[in-house]
């Protein structure tokens, strides 16, 4: 009943901005308003007053995140204001939560989707640790004719049908974050370090990848130099490998622009830390840190604030609240959106109508683009998302 309470009251912080349309498989070409708040539930009516008793239905979904760090909570966050919208609305959604111990646990994320199965739950959420390993175990999903909805990826998984992707193209991505380091270094952009000025561009720019390649388009790449390092996640798996790919897809094509090592942080704050420290040590002359993820990002930020040392740029992934903050101090440069709130919103509203049998996008993408000083108010306090229709949901049975 707490949390409930909680959910709720968090509900109320969510208030009416206009409605926009359903998403489809591409997102929106400008920001749609947030989720109206939730109405109080209506009075339990007695049947034997003479009025029908309201019609419910309850969904069971599995939920299983890599792990509950600050990413996967705000998704967490935003599925529990999901469902307690469709409360009011006749649809009672039981979502079981289960990550694995550490963002490193693949078995344990394949024994909690088996586990799902197990239960008979009607949808299962799946946001993979690694996913050439949960790969059988996403196949058995399948054969037990369970919808499955995949967050933080797009890309099709061999062998598997996926429901609805909800998420972003990783290599595209930090190719958005190649090009803000460019601009780190004394390239053209919003930011201050341009060497001719920032651009002044309105907060509502999409600051994405084509906003960014048209941008440098025929620009002189030998212009910019600079020396940055990279914390990656995991190192080898697909997301680690995804995002170093599309950052050094821009970066190589700057020759002044040395990459001076590239050292793991686990997706982890403390080992980011450990890891930044050490290129701190390594290097005097050292520009920017690229951390593609919010948690290694904080890591790298505090080993610099340590050790003194300013003047080393942060430029990272994601998008939370706490990171929102952190930009505002002026702690991090940059973090690239991915659309948390949008994988727990969304991924709820697509896995409620998979579960009924209702057709829903292929892929939901969340466009990932460039946060900043100049806009960080766009995403974090008033997200950006459309209103549910939960009773058109439940009437389309």
């Amino acid at each position: 009943m707490k949390r409930i309470v909680a959910i709720l009251l968090a509900l109320v912080l969510v208030i009416g901005l206009a409605a926009a349309c359903t998403p489809q498989a591409e997102t929106p070409a400008e920001p749609t308003p947030a989720p109206p708040a939730a109405e109080a539930p209506p009075a339990a009516v007695d049947p034997g007053e003479g009025e029908e008793e309201e019609e419910r239905i309850t969904i069971r979904i599995g939920w299983t995140p890599p792990d509950v760090t600050g990413v996967f909570a705000t998704v967490t966050q935003f599925m529990e204001l999901a469902v307690a919208d469709a409360a009011q609305h006749g649809i009672d959604i039981e979502v079981v939560e289960r990550p694995p111990t550490d963002h490193t646990g693949v078995a344990e994320q394949v024994a909690v989707i088996e586990n799902f199965i197990l239960q008979g739950v009607d949808v299962i959420i799946v946001a993979p640790t690694d996913v050439d390993g949960v790969t059988p175990a996403l196949r058995e999903v399948n054969a037990a004719g369970i919808p499955l909805i995949m967050v933080n990826m797009m890309s099709e998984i061999p062998g598997v049908e996926v429901a609805s992707f909800v998420g972003f193209d990783n290599v595209i991505a930090a190719t958005v974050t190649g090009w803000s380091m460019v601009n780190a270094l004394g390239g053209p952009g919003p930011l201050p370090q341009a060497e001719d000025g920032p651009m002044q561009v309105p907060m509502e720019t999409f600051l994405d990848l084509a906003w960014w390649e048209d941008l440098y388009n025929g620009f002189d790449k030998e212009s910019v130099s600079g020396r940055v390092a990279i914390i990656e996640g995991i190192s080898g798996d697909y997301f680690a490998n995804a995002r170093n790919t599309g950052f050094l897809n821009v970066i190589d094509q700057f020759p002044n622009i040395e990459v001076l090592t590239i050292l793991p942080g686990d997706w982890n704050r403390a080992v980011s830390v450990e890891a930044a420290e050490n290129i701190l040590h390594m290097y005097d002359d050292l520009d920017a840190i690229f951390a593609p993820s919010s948690e290694m990002g904080f890591g790298a930020r505090i080993a610099i604030e340590n050790a003194g040392r300013e003047e080393v740029l942060v430029l990272t992934h994601g998008g939370t609240l706490e990171s929102g903050d952190w930009i505002r101090d002026g702690r991090l440069l940059v973090d690239t959106w991915h659309g948390f709130p949008d994988w727990g919103w969304y991924g709820m509203k697509f896995g409620v109508m998979a579960a009924l049998g209702q057709e829903v996008p292929a892929v939901y993408d969340i466009r990932p683009r460039t946060q900043w000083i100049g806009n960080a108010d766009m995403f974090f306090p008033d997200v950006q998302l459309t209103p549910i229709p939960w009773q058109q949901i439940l009437d389309n049975r």
